[in-house]
């Protein structure tokens, strides 16, 4: 079950509260973007990076060599956020109006990974998650690369998780009116592949759709 302190609470729209750990890691894996922010001399700063969730060890980040990493390496108290749009509520009265959404929000603070083992096995993870089967195709980082990509590290013992999916709610006496009502569905299609210009044209297209089941194209 998922956290609940005073940063995870939800308060408004608390119906739409979910504390299933599953539900979080669906939603980081199926979103793969963090939006990383934190505090910093009174200021705020917001910054975005491709991210995975491993459910026994946390929440892995690569992350580019930028003045918000440097900050979070030091182990600066950060918020990261996700979230996937379903569709738009079409009711029938313009307040009704509203979205089918998924958002996660994880509180912490990052560990940068210095060992070059633990970046090529979080590293590869990634990309089979991505397109399976791929590491066994593609040159694997060697050492200079891997010392020179940061990886980031956050557990996911603080997080909340905020699912919207509530159809229309519209007020009795609306019920009535000549209007239709219902969902406008919003999906992510995955798909088909774009070969560069200088491929081989002997290299078979590789199939990525189990990494994506229903989101890919048809």
């Amino acid at each position: 079950m998922l956290s609940n302190t005073t940063r995870t609470q939800i308060k408004k729209g608390s119906h739409k509260a979910v504390f299933d750990p599953q539900a979080l890691y669906d939603i980081i894996d199926e979103s793969l973007i963090a939006h990383i922010a934190i505090e910093e001399d009174r200021r705020s700063r917001c910054d975005s990076n491709a991210s995975m969730a491993s459910r026994q060890q946390g929440l892995y980040s690569r992350a580019k060599n930028s003045r918000l990493l440097r900050t979070l390496k030091t182990g600066h108290k950060t918020c990261l956020t996700f979230t996937l749009f379903d569709g738009w509520v079409l009711a029938r009265s313009a307040f009704h109006h509203s979205a089918h959404y998924r958002s996660a929000v994880v509180f912490g603070q990052f560990e940068n990974i210095k060992d070059n083992h633990e970046k090529d096995r979080v590293l590869n993870h990634f990309i089979e998650h991505i397109a399976p089967g791929r590491t066994e195709e593609v040159r694997l980082s060697n050492n200079k690369e891997l010392t020179a990509t940061q990886v980031l590290a956050i557990e996911l013992n603080e997080a909340s998780v905020k699912i919207g999916r509530h159809g229309v709610n519209d007020d009795k006496e609306d019920l009535d009116l000549q209007t239709w009502a219902g969902i406008l569905p919003y999906r992510t299609v995955i798909g088909p592949l774009e070969p560069c210009d200088d491929l081989d044209s002997s290299i078979n297209l590789p199939d990525y759709s189990s990494a994506y089941k229903h989101r890919w194209y048809k």
